[in-house]
């Protein structure tokens, strides 16, 4: 190490100069080394930012979301199509044997099945899925108290036209005898099901959205836009469970039939 020498000034003159120049080193690394502290703080917060970005995730989706859909009081599964596309994929997708089909006698409407899940369908279950059947065609649009309903069995279901005919998209060839549920009311409530920790927005009829959800509320037919009135339950499912926002909006809109409605007092 090659150390210089003023030759001005004395010895203790050069090795004081020294010391305040050492001094001034050590005050520099310190410096340095709470700096480098920092630097390790900040990237170990950059590190964990991704872990906290996974916890926003959105939940899974379930296959029955994609459609309208309900579980009745006896807790079966009830789907729905929201168009004629839909009502394809519900019955050559989701229509198993065991299982009943559904669909208002009216033009225009959902095609409906109860999952039976290898059990057999009580006739309550059978009722609630004819309203809901009912309430998810034309039928609201025209603001008609009741309409009459049929059910069948799956293999009563078929996509094969009559020679010389064609079926289109979400259409049907139903044979055999009928079971029909005549004048059923149409009427419809949507509450919260609880899920593990989740919310899930359900729409049905009353009575099994009363027994199934919480803040259920009765909707019917009215002169408020479906958005304004999906805003208002949503406030009110708000105040039900003390959580912001337990559902979406877009899926709080979804759910709701027809587009002018009013909401009844809860029940």
């Amino acid at each position: 190490m090659e150390i210089e020498i003023d030759l001005e000034k004395s010895l203790e003159e050069n090795a004081s100069g020294y010391f305040e120049k050492s001094k001034r080193a050590k005050r520099k690394l310190a410096g340095l080394r709470r700096a480098m502290l920092e630097m390790r703080k900040k990237i170990g917060s950059v590190k964990e930012a991704p872990k906290e970005k996974a916890l926003a995730k959105k939940r899974k989706r379930q296959w029955f979301e994609a459609f309208h859909w309900f579980r009745t009081g006896q807790g079966f599964l009830v789907v729905g199509g929201k168009d004629a596309k839909s009502n394809e994929a519900v019955v050559k997708k989701h229509l198993e044997e065991g299982d009943m089909f559904l669909h208002a006698d009216v033009q225009g409407g959902a095609a409906c099945i109860i999952k039976s899940a290898g059990k057999k369908i009580p006739e309550e279950t059978l009722k609630e899925a004819a309203e809901f059947a009912a309430a998810r065609s034309k039928a609201w649009q025209q603001h008609l108290a009741a309409v009459n309903v049929y059910a069948v069995s799956k293999d009563q279901v078929s996509k094969k036209a009559p020679s010389g005919e064609a079926l289109a998209t979400g259409g049907f060839m139903i044979y055999g005898k009928r079971q029909w549920f005549r004048k059923t009311p149409i009427q419809f409530a949507i509450g919260l099901l609880k899920e593990g920790n989740e919310f899930l927005v359900m729409g049905g009829p009353p009575k099994a959205v009363k027994m199934n959800c919480i803040a259920p509320f009765e909707v019917g037919f009215g002169k408020r836009k479906k958005s304004e009135v999906a805003k208002a339950l949503l406030q009110k499912f708000e105040q039900k469970t003390g959580k912001k926002q337990p559902v979406s909006l877009d899926d709080t809109i979804a759910v709701l039939p027809g587009e002018l409605l009013e909401i009844k007092e809860q029940f």
